[in-house]
């Protein structure tokens, strides 16, 4: 038993040294509780009083042995492990590292916050409202009669007979003259819907911002005063205005409203059609009808608004020749801005 014993450790000792032991399968096979050391010490009954203790103490001495080179071997196994993934996971800190791909502001909300920064800066307040709207701000309140074009379900989504999804930003003028006494002076920015074919110049969603001013005295004078400023600090100060007779059913006189060319000065190129102009917006004297159904006395005060398409500006600003650009979220394309 004890040659046994001592051949059962001779033999782990070597299986531990091996270079890719297996030190579980080890452990087991030789210290398992169906292990060869306990196979051996399950026959201890058949020796005698005197050999038991001398066999007992090897058998420790045995297992001892087996587990310390297990251990030690353990931790071997681990350090070179430790080194194989270092030198696998090296990494070299002279390298440059890659680039990170950072968002940024797209070309339509960065156009948005400098048009709302020129007007906030003339005195106007920034105001939002619903973009599923009631026919009667949307229409009505802007003295749009029931008969009138623009009523067509072919330009307007409509949810029900008197709910739809708002044409133009100038349904929160409507609201606004219902909630503020004169003064007021307002833009409000914001989403709308028209069912329009995409193409390079419209879409079924693009962004306005209406312009609204109330109080004694207003003038055409000062509605043009306050575009001209907004022209020439969104396309330079030598952009001139010029007004041209139109007619919109909420404003009474009513005018588009053209700068001229940034790109060429006004002499004519690509950009402005050989005009020298470029129509942004359209603009008016707030309708007498209108003032009236927003509770207020056009006898006593008057007004203007405007309106203009934030993706106009857009186009006109970066020089973008198809709308839909702007909506394709082509990396490319934006990385640009």
């Amino acid at each position: 038993m004890k040659e046994t014993l001592l051949k059962i450790r001779e033999d782990a000792l070597s299986a531990i040294s091996a270079p890719d032991a297996d030190l579980e399968a080890i452990r087991i096979r030789y210290l398992g509780k169906k292990g060869e050391l306990t196979a051996v010490l399950r026959g201890m009954g058949q020796l005698t009083a005197e050999e038991r203790p001398v066999i007992g103490q090897i058998a420790n001495e045995v297992r001892e042995a087996i587990e310390k080179e297990l251990g030690a071997k353990a931790e071997a196994q681990k350090a070179e492990a430790l080194n194989k993934s270092l030198i696998a996971e090296k990494l070299d800190v002279t390298v440059p590292g890659t680039a990170v791909n950072v968002g940024h502001v797209h070309p339509i909300a960065r156009i948005q916050r400098e048009m709302e920064e020129i007007f906030i800066g003339m005195g106007f307040d920034i105001v939002e409202g619903p973009e599923i709207e009631y026919d009667y701000y949307n229409f009505q309140a802007l003295n749009i009669p029931p008969d009138h074009p623009a009523r067509d379900t072919q330009d307007t989504f409509y949810i029900s007979e008197n709910i739809l999804l708002r044409t133009q930003t100038s349904s929160v003028q409507a609201r606004t003259m219902e909630t503020r006494k004169p003064p007021i002076r307002i833009v409000s920015p914001g989403r709308v819907y028209r069912s329009d074919a995409v193409d390079a110049t419209h879409s079924p969603l693009f962004h306005q911002m209406e312009g609204l001013v109330i109080d004694r005295g207003v003038t055409m004078g000062n509605l043009k005063g306050a575009l001209e400023m907004f022209a020439q600090t969104m396309f330079g100060a030598d952009t001139r205005v010029r007004f041209r007779p139109h007619h919109f059913p909420f404003t009474e006189p009513s005018a588009e409203v053209d700068v001229s060319c940034f790109a060429c000065g006004g002499k004519g190129c690509r950009l402005c059609k050989g005009e020298g102009w470029i129509e942004i917006l359209g603009a008016g004297m707030v309708h007498p009808n209108v003032l009236t159904m927003g509770g207020i006395d056009p006898n006593e005060y008057s007004g203007f608004a405007f309106g203009m398409g934030i993706e106009r500006i857009a186009m006109l600003k970066y020089h973008i020749d198809d709308m839909r650009h702007l909506y394709e979220n082509d990396v490319r394309f934006l990385k640009q801005f």
